[in-house]
């Protein structure tokens, strides 16, 4: 079946901006309140307390805007792998390897997605593939997230492999959850992120 073709979008305005700003400030204070919390409370717990807050915070979104999730019921193999993929599993690695990880390194690690994202998407799509643009902006991308850090970054790039590598591995989960995520049309993202983080509730309906 031939896909639509997506109309080119202008140039960003000041409203698109201050929405780019507002996520950056809650992705990367994200990591500053996780090395926190991983103090206190087991990994594996904070991710239940995180998934189950942001479907609290969806549902009522839906409840009060709408549409209903139910138009996402006939893709529920897919969103179990996309469930698995963007947040069980990436959260659960970001959280162990804070455990030993302060947040420069973690945000720093996490900001490699968009490389492993190109890469999967170089191997599985026809439509997305490698450029030295692409590869130039990822490298500008994670240099400016350490520029951001500043030396605190240095202080905090000891701790074991394995933690380094948790967060590599969570960077790589999030690149096939993007893969994953271009298989659904025509569902609305906040249903397909509700669905796909509270996933096992939808059989209930």
């Amino acid at each position: 079946m031939a896909m639509a073709a997506t109309a080119p979008r202008g140039p960003m305005a000041l409203k698109d901006w201050a929405q780019l700003l507002l996520l950056g400030a809650i992705w990367g204070g994200s990591f500053f309140f996780a090395r926190i919390a991983v103090a206190e409370l087991h990994p594996l717990v904070l991710v239940l307390f995180r998934v189950a807050i942001a479907a609290l915070a969806l549902q009522i979104y839906l409840g009060l805007r709408g549409p209903s999730f139910r138009l996402a019921l006939p893709h529920a193999g897919l969103l179990f792998l996309l469930a698995l993929t963007n947040n069980v599993v990436p959260f659960s690695l970001i959280f162990a390897g804070q455990t030993e990880l302060g947040a420069g390194v973690a945000s720093v690690l996490n900001a490699t997605t968009p490389f492993w994202t190109l890469i999967l998407a170089n191997t599985l799509t026809s439509d997305e593939k490698l450029s030295w643009n692409k590869l130039a902006g990822i490298a500008l991308g994670v240099a400016g997230t350490a520029v951001m850090i500043g030396p605190g970054l240095l202080a905090g790039l000891g701790g074991p492999a394995w933690a380094k590598f948790a967060l590599i591995g969570a960077s790589l989960s999030y690149g096939v959850a993007l893969m994953v995520a271009r298989r659904f049309k025509g569902i609305p993202s906040p249903v397909l992120k509700r669905v796909a983080i509270n996933w096992p509730h939808i059989r209930q309906l």
